[in-house]
């Protein structure tokens, strides 16, 4: 049986976690941010957590 492929687009947006765990980053903080408040930038510069239904399917196409 053939190897299986890691899905490049996903390993570049989120991390796996020791726990099982998926991180990502969040959107909308690349330009336009003069209109956006100084509480506003910083929460997104936080990681999040994917949700158990969406992390299921990242780490199936992260198999390594």
């Amino acid at each position: 049986m053939p190897k299986l492929k890691t899905n490049k687009a996903v390993r570049k947006r989120f991390r796996v976690t020791k726990n099982g765990k998926v991180l990502y980053t969040k959107s909308k903080k690349r330009h336009l941010l003069g209109h956006k408040s100084a509480k506003q930038k910083r929460k997104l510069k936080s990681r999040s957590v994917a949700s158990e239904h969406n992390a299921e399917k990242i780490i199936r196409a992260l198999p390594y």
